[in-house]
């Protein structure tokens, strides 16, 4: 088996222990370990391959300005802008192949910052007193991110911890031996969606695009899909977007599931060619066991399972979602067509089905046709999201964009 390296990130002036104990793990399964302190008062036990020193010039800054600011909270942004970049350069670099970084609040922080500096498919661990908590907002986290909560490790070893720490290091290291990086050997098509009990496009566009040699990759929009589809794109990793299932928009702005206020709008920096629809726009979804927020207690809701809860949307309300969308859309920089289906935006709103609501779709449809900026082609369709006709319209209109250029050929 080919040894790996794995980074091994902390402040290694309170926690040289726990981050010793980890390296410890992964030399003693036949991996390889760097080390990176990220202290800034103290010093190490034994000297980091990479000094708190060489972090913070990494970032364009000292140690000495970190202290001599007397905030620990600006003092730990000087050593997360550097770690992020040194850690970045040494994957480039070849040097690492995947990272685990240990903290509290403070350095989970930081490890944000590292693992969002690392490209999909290099595994990126943290070990964290907060791991899966609300602290850690979505558009913070990496697409492929991995966390395992430091259960008991406060402060120094114990039993407890050390069942944490151990997961944590051959997690990683068993991940860097075994992760299939995406190969980029076909263009890739970004698309969003929920389950097919909802919106059933992806069924037949995906195969569709296949056919025409096209990878596609289907993000699930509750939030932290949303959250990856914006980072994948912001890197500029789609040949084209299907964004259909917009609902996350609406959601930032209503407090539901939100996957970032950039929602729908990186692709657009980009300049990569969009289509997009407005699935399920109508619903906000919220977390299902907690209680619905006092403005949303008395309107219409839909329990879709023990976790989730979305509510329907009044008229005015929706055209409030209308225009957010435009606003966002307005920043595009390439070609985006919005795909207006006027007889219905998700499967439980068609005629006869529970939150079909003819009143509140027109006023959505009315405010999106005043609303669109210049920049955006609508186009409105006398048919239903999970028609055959929107996916057939959908596709008509990428294959014009491949053909005039637009949209990269697959071996092109």
């Amino acid at each position: 088996m080919t040894d790996k390296t794995i980074l091994v990130v902390g402040t290694y002036d309170t926690k040289n222990d726990e981050l010793s104990y980890m390296a410890d793990c992964i030399r003693g399964q036949g991996g390889k370990v760097v080390t990176m302190d990220v202290s800034v008062l103290g010093d190490p036990v034994e000297p980091a391959d990479h000094s708190k020193h060489d972090v913070a010039a990494e970032g364009g800054s000292t140690i000495q300005a970190a202290i001599d600011s007397g905030d620990e909270n600006h003092a730990m942004q000087i050593m997360a802008t550097g770690a992020a970049a040194l850690t970045a350069r040494l994957h480039r670099e070849g040097r690492i192949d995947g990272v685990i970084v240990l903290g509290g609040t403070m350095g989970t922080d930081l490890a944000l910052d590292v693992c969002a500096a690392l490209p999909l498919g290099v595994p990126k661990f943290v070990v964290s007193t907060v791991s899966f908590s609300p602290l850690l907002p979505a558009e913070r986290l990496a697409p492929d991110i991995q966390m395992i909560l430091w259960a008991g490790g406060l402060y120094g070893l114990n039993s407890v911890c050390k069942s944490s720490l151990s997961q944590a290091a051959g997690a990683v290291l068993g991940a860097a031996r075994a992760v299939e990086p995406p190969k980029r050997d076909r263009p890739l098509i970004g698309m969003t969606s929920f389950g097919k009990s909802v919106l059933t496009y992806m069924v037949r566009l995906k195969p569709e695009l296949e056919k025409r040699g096209y990878e596609v990759a289907v993000f699930h929009a509750t939030g932290m899909g949303g959250r990856a589809f914006e980072a994948l794109a912001a890197e500029g990793a789609f040949a084209a977007v299907f964004d259909f299932a917009t609902q996350e928009v609406g959601n930032h702005m209503m407090g539901g599931l939100s996957a970032g206020a950039d929602r729908l709008t990186n692709a657009g920096r980009k300049g990569i060619p969009q289509l997009v629809a407005p699935g399920c726009i109508d619903l906000i979804d919220f977390v299902g066991w907690q209680p619905l927020p006092e403005r949303f207690r008395e309107t219409p809701s839909h329990a879709h399972n023990r976790l989730l809860t979305s509510i329907v949307l009044e008229p005015d309300q929706r055209r409030e979602v209308a225009r957010e969308l435009c606003s966002h859309m307005a920043m595009t920089e390439g070609p985006t067509v919005f795909l207006l289906p006027k007889g219905g935006c998700h499967e439980w709103d068609r005629p006869g089905a529970d939150l079909n609501d003819p009143d509140g779709l027109a006023a959505f449809c009315d405010e999106m046709v005043t609303a669109c900026p210049g920049n955006v082609e609508l186009k409105a369709l006398d048919c239903h999201i999970n028609d055959a006709e929107f996916c057939e319209t959908a596709l008509a209109i990428f294959d014009g964009w491949v053909e005039a250029g637009i949209v990269e050929k697959p071996g092109g």
